[in-house]
């Protein structure tokens, strides 16, 4: 009868480790798949934009400064070798997006153009999608740095070369400007 338990067992240990193995499979792959979603909408934000900053443009003799800073911004992206060079292109570009809408509110006749209003909106709605996909993306990063740092799942991870994945966060000039209160004027 011992002699069936240590079989059992000496069966059970490799299917165990196997489990554990197909499931940061999973994981990992579900981690790429969100992180595709967020690229979708960074790539549909990035095509809207040369649309707005022409409109922009139209209206206002705006710096070149933060035009060539959008564009920079939009190549580094497209030139990332991994996520966290995308995650930093992003904050970047985040930041200059909102001075292009800073230089809205000067100029009356530009916040009333139909082709600003509808791009506008258009932009908030992809920012939307993208906040979305960027909270699903955490949560899978989540869950699957959790897994690799748990024993037992942690042996598997090191001897199969699974490694953290960076979470897709605010730049710390965004985070602290959360906690401000913002400016309403009438």
């Amino acid at each position: 009868m011992a002699f069936w338990i240590i079989i059992a067992i000496l069966l059970l240990i490799p299917l165990y480790f196997i489990y554990i193995y197909n499931n940061l499979v999973s994981l990992q792959n579900s981690a790429r798949s969100a992180w595709s979603d967020i690229e979708v909408q960074l790539k549909k934000r990035f095509n809207l934009i040369p649309n707005l900053i022409n409109v922009v443009k139209g209206y206002t003799k705006y710096e070149s400064e933060t035009f060539k800073k959008i564009t920079e911004a939009r190549n580094l992206f497209a030139n990332a070798k991994n996520e966290n060079e995308k995650i930093e292109a992003t904050n970047i570009l985040n930041k200059e997006l909102n001075g292009i809408f800073a230089v809205a509110e000067n100029y009356p006749e530009l916040k009333a153009d139909t082709q600003f209003s509808k791009l506008q909106t258009e932009l908030t709605n992809i920012e939307n999608d993208i906040e979305n996909a960027r909270r699903y993306y955490n949560a899978v990063i989540k869950d699957y740095n959790t897994k690799i740092a748990s024993f037992p799942d942690l042996i598997i991870a090191n001897k199969f070369n699974f490694r953290e994945l960076p979470y897709f966060e605010l730049e710390e000039s965004e985070r602290e400007s959360v906690y401000q209160t913002p400016k309403v004027e009438f």
